[in-house]
């Protein structure tokens, strides 16, 4: 069987087309053909991973590449496509609801690069559509390159005519973000501060409840309570991960003001984008206050509520055990199963100093008891509302 014969046609979609003012209104599918890390670093909302290569097989392709030439990086990346095509097409069928016809994939792509690097080169017309194919499944790899545009062009031989690339593939996504942060003006802003335990985040979330649109949880899109112990019971992302979520929230738009939780400009181990951050520490300071048997409630159902947790939590107590002074046994503690205890000396002996210090420079424009959140919720929001 020969090289394909003639240019093939793979029709290219924006990054504006997905995410921008006037968006594609049902995209069937997005399937990112990136690695399982490269996914797993950050991908495209809504995005399924239907890798090409394996992360192993990726690194030995890019060594080729690098080290030898593009022709022996294609050459093996020929091979491990013809190992692979089976799942591959399988797994674009399941993402995009499409039966796959019968046909000998393996012939498929060997007709398709036989040719070599730069007969296939030749072979693949991309070209920018303006009226995508209706409800189109659009793949990606990490810039629009060859891995993403020869996928393309065998789905769109088996029959898949609603398969589209994406323009620049990840990094026009990436790019767009980044503008997006960049450029974000924000609207009015007010921030809920208070010692740990207060209920924060319960109260932020009973605001979004309240008044859906909002509240911008920066904890929530960093899987991380910015704090020694903040991971524990939740999955902390990457930089990119973490900026593909605000954007995705600020393409949401605010009916009204923005709501934060008062944070460090690290939450965990990412950072806050200077725009938020900026709105975020010139925005009005409302005070939660409330016991500290109420405190500790909050702190062992935010901590404990997952049994899986427990061992991360104890490995984390070790190192704040260390810092603490004065000392104290808080791992001798939770093994007794004295929870309690030990969530009180983090607060006199941990937290409550680290805040205090930290907040000297706020000024609060009101003081809210969070005791019960839903009560708290309705305050904050009806003083908000109060000032305008």
């Amino acid at each position: 069987m020969g090289a394909v014969s003639g240019p093939l046609d793979v029709p290219l979609v924006s990054v504006e087309n997905l995410f921008g003012a006037r968006p594609l209104e049902a995209v069937r599918a997005i399937v990112d053909l990136r690695s399982p890390s490269e996914f797993e670093e950050d991908h495209l909302p809504g995005a399924l991973n239907v890798p090409l290569f394996d992360d192993a097989s990726r690194a030995v392709v890019g060594f080729l590449y690098k080290q030898e030439s593009p022709d022996a990086a294609f050459e093996r990346g020929r091979e491990l496509t013809l190992e692979r095509v089976d799942d591959l097409v399988r797994g674009v069928a399941q993402a995009a609801h499409w039966s796959v016809p019968q046909a000998d994939l393996g012939a498929r792509v060997e007709e398709l690069t036989a040719g070599g690097l730069e007969g296939m080169q030749a072979a693949l017309a991309s070209s920018l559509v303006e009226t995508p194919p209706r409800a189109p499944v659009v793949l990606h790899c990490w810039r629009g390159g060859m891995r993403s545009r020869s996928v393309i062009a065998l789905l769109r031989s088996l029959g898949l005519d609603a398969a589209v690339g994406l323009e620049g593939g990840y990094k026009s996504y990436r790019r767009q973000v980044l503008g997006q942060l960049a450029g974000w003006d924000a609207p009015p802003a007010f921030v809920l501060r208070g010692l740990t335990g207060v209920g924060k985040t319960l109260v932020l979330r009973a605001v979004e409840a309240l008044r859906p649109g909002w509240i911008l949880d920066l904890e929530g899109c960093a899987g991380h309570r910015s704090s020694l112990l903040g991971m524990v019971g939740l999955e902390p992302v990457s930089q990119k991960r973490f900026e593909s979520r605000l954007a995705q929230r600020l393409r949401a738009g605010f009916p009204g003001p923005v709501v934060f939780e008062g944070e460090s400009r690290k939450v965990g181990d990412v950072t806050v984008p200077p725009r938020m951050w900026r709105s975020l520490v010139e925005g009005t300071d409302i005070q939660l206050a409330c016991g500290i048997e109420r405190r500790i409630d909050v702190l062992v159902e935010d901590y404990l509520a997952r049994d899986e947790a427990r061992p991360l939590l104890r490995t984390q107590l070790e190192s704040v055990e260390q810092r603490m002074r004065p000392r104290a046994p808080l791992v001798e503690l939770f093994d007794a199963g004295r929870e309690r205890e030990v969530v009180a000396l983090l607060l006199e002996h941990y937290y409550d100093p680290l805040y205090r210090h930290s907040e000297k420079k706020h000024r609060y424009a009101v003081t809210i008891d969070s005791d019960d959140p839903e009560r708290a919720a309705r305050e904050v929001v009806e003083w908000i509302e109060g000032r305008g």
